[in-house]
C-alpha cells in the first residue's frame, strides 16, 4: 500500500504530553521507526518534498529521513505475529489512548504514521482470517461451546493457577494483564456510536458497570490497580510495556483494531461477548489462586468482582448487545463469529506461551531494555 505524501503540517495547539508512559527501544525496523518518529526525531515523510533542501536522491542515505512508506510496503514479509510488528502497531494505538510522555498529541493524527498503521492492521488481520479460517460462522456454533467448562483444564490457565500456581506466577500474570487492564473496557467503547436501539442501550449499561458505575474507586481499572499494589507491582499506567512479549500485545491489539474500524464492529461485538461469557469462572478461579497464595484483600477482590458482574454481563450481551445487532444487521453474523474465534486464537497462543516459559522455570516476561534514548 502507498502512504500519504507528506508528513503534515501540526495543527492545533497540541503539545508534547507532559506525562504518560515513557517510549521504550523499538524490537525491529518498523518499531523502531515509530519510536523515533513519536520521539520527535526523523520525520515521518513519504517523499523528498518533505524534506527540506533534498532532492530525494539520496533520501535513504539521510539520518534525517525515515521512510514510513517503504516500510508500509515492505510489510507483507513481516511475520504477523512478531515482536516487531505487534510493539510497532500498539505504539501508535496508544496515541488514541493516554499517548506518551513527551510525544506531541497531534501525532495522533499524522497521515504518514496513519498510512504505516493501516499496512500493519492488514498484515495482522489476514493472518487472523487465514488462522480461523475453519472456525465457526455463526453465533450459536461460536460461543456454544464456551457455555460449558473446558473438557482439559489443564490447559486452561486459570485451572493451573487456582491448583498449583505460586505468587511470581500470579505477579507475572498480573504484570502481563495490565495493559489491558489498566485501561480495561476502554477499547470496546469505541463501538458504543456505532450502534443503536437495543443493542446500544444494553452495551452502554455493561459499560456503565465496567466504569464504576458512577463510582471512580469502583472503576474495574482502578480494582486492578489496587490488585497490582498487593503483589507489590508497579500500577503505573503502561509500566511493564517493555516487559510484554508479541502474544500478550497481539491480544490488546486486537481490540484497538477492532474497535478503532466501523467496518470492524461485528467483531468487536464478537470479541467483547466472548470475554464477557469466559470471563466469570475463570475469575472464580482466579480469585480462589490469590487466596491461595495470600496475595492480599485487593488482589482477590478484583477477580471476585468480576465473578458477579460479569455472569449478569454474560447474559445482557448474548441476548441484548449481540441479539440487538443482529436484529438491526443480520449481515453481520459471519463477522461476530470471527471477533469470537479470533479472540479465542490468540487467548491461546498466549497462554502457550506462558505455559511453555513457566514449564522451563523461566519467566514469561521479556527481559527489561529500559527507555528508548531520548524518551520522556
Amino acid at each position: 500500500m502507498t502512504a500519504p505524501a507528506r508528513t503534515p503540517a501540526r495543527t492545533g495547539t497540541a503539545q508534547p504530553a507532559a506525562s504518560g508512559p515513557a517510549l521504550v527501544e523499538g524490537r525491529g525496523p518498523l518499531s523502531r521507526a515509530v519510536v523515533a518518529v513519536l520521539r520527535g526525531g526523523p520525520p515521518a515523510a513519504a517523499d523528498a518534498a518533505a524534506v527540506p533542501g533534498s532532492d530525494g536522491a539520496d533520501r535513504n542515505d539521510r539520518a534525517d529521513w525515515i521512510d514510513l512508506a517503504a516500510l508500509a510496503d515492505r510489510i507483507d514479509g513481516t511475520d504477523p505475529w512478531g515482536e516487531d510488528l505487534h510493539l510497532a502497531l500498539y505504539l501508535l494505538y496508544e496515541l488514541h489512548y493516554r499517548g506518551f510522555a513527551g510525544v506531541d498529541d497531534a501525532l495522533e493524527w499524522d497521515p504518514a504514521l496513519l498510512g504505516l498503521r493501516r499496512a500493519l492492521e492488514d498484515r495482522f488481520l489476514d493472518a487472523l482470517r487465514a488462522a480461523t479460517a475453519d472456525a465457526p460462522a455463526t453465533v450459536e456454533e461460536a460461543f456454544g461451546p464456551l457455555l460449558v467448562e473446558p473438557v482439559d483444564p489443564g490447559a486452561s490457565l486459570s485451572h493451573r493457577l487456582e491448583t498449583e500456581g505460586e505468587l511470581w506466577q500470579l505477579r507475572e500474570y498480573a504484570a502481563l494483564r495490565s495493559l489491558y487492564h489498566l485501561k480495561e473496557a476502554d477499547p470496546h467503547a469505541w463501538v458504543i456510536p456505532r450502534l443503536y436501539g437495543r443493542a446500544k442501550a444494553a452495551m452502554v449499561a455493561i459499560e456503565y458497570d465496567e466504569f464504576g458505575a458512577g463510582h471512580p474507586d469502583r472503576v474495574h481499572a482502578r480494582l486492578f490497580a489496587d490488585l497490582m499494589a498487593d503483589l507489590g507491582l508497579d500500577t503505573t499506567y503502561g509500566h511493564y510495556l517493555d516487559r510484554a512479549p508479541a502474544p500478550l500485545l497481539a491480544t490488546v491489539n486486537l481490540m484497538s483494531l477492532l474497535g478503532l474500524h466501523r467496518a470492524l464492529r461485528g467483531a468487536l461485538v464478537g470479541h467483547f461477548a466472548c470475554v464477557e461469557v469466559t470471563s466469570s469462572p475463570g475469575s472464580r478461579r482466579l480469585a480462589r489462586a490469590m487466596r491461595r497464595c495470600g496475595a492480599g484483600p485487593a488482589a482477590e477482590h478484583f477477580y471476585a468482582e468480576h465473578v458477579e458482574a460479569d455472569a449478569v454481563h454474560e447474559q445482557v450481551v448474548r441476548h441484548e448487545v449481540i441479539g440487538g445487532l443482529l436484529t438491526d444487521e443480520p449481515q453481520l453474523e459471519p463477522d461476530v463469529a470471527f471477533g469470537c474465534a479470533a479472540t479465542l486464537l490468540l487467548e491461546e497462543r498466549l497462554a502457550a506461551h506462558i505455559r511453555a516459559a513457566w514449564d522451563q522455570g523461566r519467566s514469561a516476561l521479556r527481559p527489561p531494555t529500559g527507555p528508548a534514548p531520548g524518551a520522556g
